[in-house]
């Protein structure tokens, strides 16, 4: 047959448009044009096709060769489109049988041998790929990626010639199977953390309530460990939120399948620009936020940020999602991130400190500390100080609480929210947090007067309200108390307002 159809998919964020492989023969001078908006990735697959079909026993026709990738408007990146270009070819040149093709959609890039090679964004396009019915076949390595989506059947194949003994009948591809994810947790435990009480309360409650955290202390004070300790404290991801964190990681190829459920934690150098933090580009690729999806995002140094990059932060942790807006493309991401930063109390660090090294004036300080916008410090939920330890506590035995034995006390609070909200606290809209964070009559009275004395926002009430309802769930309270509010109220003193 002169003509040839096969399936594949594109990725326009994280979702996978479908992409029809219409490949004609006719007579002219040998070539080989490529049409349907490819980009240079693409393009380039003509060389890659061409070696890959020779080296697997097979003849590369001597015609004119069309290859219409549709729709033609769908931009087309990357080298997952190999795979049905060669198959389209072969089956337009009756080298292997076409009526096959329909059951299937293809997706690889091949080296010049014919072997081949994975693809980014495995998993999101076989999320949408079971949707269509058909077979998905993809590389070996991305096949045990995409066989997580548990939306249809997914075979691996090593190399062009065992996807086409398969088409032909001569062979049999293999079902991809899931790859069992670490049992053992990856994070450091929290029993090595030194000291530093109350850092280790607010920890817990950040994870129980998966609320905002910034930490205030000089250098050396353990605030970096703390927050590499944070992810420990929080419960695996069902399946359904690690699909959602693993198809974001999937788009740049930074998934492993053998951590499939644990919680991502991503920690961006200060020097960062917007587009690396909230993703963009072109085509658009999502940025540190989005591959924090349902994990951690940790900030060290955070006043040594551009201002105007954290700014971009504002709306992501109020909604949870980005909207990239470009002139020609536009996507939107997952930014369910858990914000974590840390930061010293003044450019030399020890503004505070017993040694009295500090030698900042009060101008000096304030102008570091006003790095931070005051809707900025308004998104965070909980902001403390970890000072630095005494030789005494660096000296003595780490007696602390291990991040199981604090896991375990998250778990059942997040239980409680679940069975209440369907969803943690510091996800609450207006009107949820009116339902269910109303605090009782001493509690109520001891937040308005911290509303006049502090002079709090109303996204600040409302966060002491979450941060009071998550403690209350860890204590085991139905009800908010005076002590639960008094605890939440002192994580917004350092906050001015």
């Amino acid at each position: 047959m002169a003509l040839a159809v096969t399936y594949s998919r594109a990725l326009d964020g994280l979702n996978a448009p479908p992409v029809i492989v219409e490949v004609h023969i006719s007579g002219g001078l040998p070539s080989l044009t490529l049409v349907g908006l490819p980009d240079t990735e693409v393009k380039e697959a003509r060389d890659r096709v061409r070696a890959a079909i020779v080296n697997s026993g097979f003849e590369f026709p001597a015609k004119r060769i069309t290859v219409n990738l549709a729709p033609a408007d769908l931009p087309k990146e990357s080298g997952r489109f190999d795979l049905p270009i060669a198959l389209g070819i072969l089956a337009a040149s009756g080298q292997i049988p076409g009526k096959a093709l329909a059951d299937y959609e293809f997706a690889g890039e091949l080296s010049l041998s014919g072997e081949l090679r994975p693809v980014r964004g495995a998993l999101a396009m076989a999320l949408q790929a079971g949707d269509g019915g058909r077979t998905f076949v993809l590389p070996t390595l991305s096949a045990s990626e995409a066989a997580l989506s548990d939306s249809g059947t997914v075979l691996g194949a090593a190399s062009l010639l065992e996807v086409c003994a398969h088409l032909s009948g001569q062979g049999e591809l293999t079902q991809a199977v899931t790859v069992d994810a670490e049992k053992t947790p990856i994070f450091p435990d929290l029993r090595e953390v030194r000291g530093q009480c109350q850092a280790k309360r607010a920890l817990e409650i950040a994870a129980a309530g998966n609320h905002s955290l910034l930490m205030i202390g000089p250098p050396g004070s353990g605030k970096s460990m703390l927050a590499a300790r944070l992810p420990g404290l929080m419960p695996p991801l069902d399946r359904g939120a690690a699909r959602s964190s693993a198809a974001v990681l999937s788009l740049i190829g930074q998934f492993h399948p053998d951590r499939f459920g644990q919680r991502p934690y991503r920690s961006p150098h200060h020097t960062a620009s917007a587009v690396a933090l909230v993703g963009g580009g072109n085509p658009p690729r999502p940025g540190e936020i989005s591959l924090a999806h349902m994990g951690v995002l940790f900030l060290d140094e955070l006043t040594e940020f551009d201002r105007k990059v954290l700014e971009t932060l504002r709306e992501p942790l109020e909604s949870g999602r980005i909207h990239i807006a470009r002139a020609a493309r536009q996507a939107e991401f997952p930014a369910e991130f858990q914000l974590v930063a840390a930061m010293n109390p003044c450019q030399c660090g020890y503004a505070g400190h017993s040694n009295g090294k500090c030698r900042c004036t009060p101008d000096q300080i304030a102008r570091y500390r006003g790095k931070l916008s005051g809707p900025f410090l308004d998104r965070i939920d909980l902001l403390i100080e970890v000072p630095a330890l005494p030789a005494e506590t660096l000296s003595g035995q780490a007696n602390g609480e291990s991040s199981a034995t604090v896991r375990a006390r998250v778990e059942q609070a997040i239980s409680v929210q679940t069975t209440r909200q369907q969803k943690p606290n510091a996800r609450l809209s207006p009107a949820e947090v009116e339902a269910c964070c109303t605090p009782d009559e001493a509690g109520g009275a001891l937040l308005k007067q911290a509303l006049s004395r502090l002079d709090l926002s109303a996204r600040a009430w409302h966060r002491i309200l979450k941060v009071a309802r998550t403690i209350a769930d860890l204590a085991g309270n139905s009800e908010i108390r005076a002590p639960h509010v008094a605890e939440a109220i002192q994580y917004r003193r350092l906050a001015g307002g």
